[in-house]
């Protein structure tokens, strides 16, 4: 039985598309405090590119869909509202570099690549990225360390592989979104090295009519680190679609 607060959005689901090495869990949190009633979360494991990524989820997706990226998600969101803006009736990007990546970090990535299937990926990923997920002041919380480790762990050494591709072979897309009506809402951590709050201006100097939210609290994974802050400001957004 639905409650009083769910949200009937079936005409419009809400699409998720996580970051390097996430899964359904990453949006648990965000998406209890708003109890939509169509959420459609697919997963970036097989896809080298982008672009395949973008064809592959156009094909399989409703005609008409709210987009929600985080990180990775959210330069395959970009790809999508590239080539399909028709499709797309609400954007959300949050943690989101637009840049292409520099020629010179590719072997950088697949460098470590192997190291991640040397040390395991829990040990690789707690030496070499947590410092930079979180903020400062979350950086000693370990409940949440072990929840992005978990997820690693789930998604798997294959999925890393594929998914650092991903970030190498890609495309700026910013240009794309000058001709989106839909409502835009943007959504970083003043704690983010690897998503910066520059990166978050270079697509709102392209999207004038995005709202942007920035987290004080927050690093690169705001919707771990702060669902309560995340929560409002999408639900809000998902309404604006709705309405619209």
């Amino acid at each position: 039985m639905r409650t009083e607060m769910e949200t009937d959005n079936h005409a419009l689901p809400l699409v998720l598309l996580g970051g390097t090495l996430c899964n359904a869990r990453l949006w648990q949190p965000v998406l209890a405090r708003l109890n939509l009633a169509a959420v459609i979360c697919p997963r970036l494991t097989a896809d080298t590119s982008a672009e395949q990524a973008s064809l592959r989820l156009l094909e399989q997706l409703p005609p008409r869909f709210l987009l929600a990226g985080f990180s990775l998600g959210a330069i395959v969101a970009l790809q999508m509202v590239a080539d399909a803006p028709g499709r797309i009736a609400g954007l959300a990007l949050l943690s989101v570099n637009p840049l292409a990546d520099r020629p010179d970090n590719a072997t950088l990535r697949r460098e470590a690549v192997n190291v991640a299937r040397q040390q395991g990926l829990t040990t690789w990923l707690s030496a070499s990225l947590w410092p930079k997920y979180v903020a400062p002041s979350r950086v000693d919380d370990q409940a949440l360390q072990d929840l992005i480790c978990r997820m690693a762990e789930e998604s798997g050494l294959d999925s890393l592989e594929t998914q650092t591709e991903i970030a190498i072979t890609r495309r700026d897309n910013r240009r794309a979104l000058a001709a989106l009506a839909c409502p835009i809402i943007i959504i970083n951590g003043v704690h983010d090295p690897i998503c910066t709050p520059h990166h978050h201006q270079l697509v709102a100097q392209r999207a004038p009519q995005a709202r942007c939210v920035t987290l004080a609290a927050a690093g690169h994974f705001t919707l771990l680190e702060v669902p309560d802050e995340v929560a409002p400001p999408l639900g809000q957004w998902i309404q604006e679609c709705s309405n619209a």
